[in-house]
């Protein structure tokens, strides 16, 4: 939860940051840019989570795949 009320704060910060400081363009043109910023902050950290459990399952799937085979191995070796 404050990783999503820090990116709300920070995307109005950085709206009214734009606002102040960049003279010339209206303010609309801001929005949208700030708002998938704000978005992309929120997801980012999510995204990177599933792809690391993924990558973590992965390995777990093939240890547990190389034991199965190592174990067949050694049945059919015994008998």
């Amino acid at each position: 939860m404050h990783h999503v009320i820090g990116a709300v704060i920070g995307g109005i910060v950085t709206y009214f940051l734009l606002v102040i400081l960049v003279p010339g363009p209206t303010y609309s043109q801001f929005l949208p840019a700030v708002v998938i910023g704000a978005i992309v902050t929120m997801i980012w950290p999510w995204f990177i989570a599933f792809m690391l459990a993924r990558r973590v399952k992965n390995k777990r799937d093939e240890k547990m795949q190389a034991e199965v085979e190592r174990q067949v191995s050694e049945q059919t070796k015994g008998n």
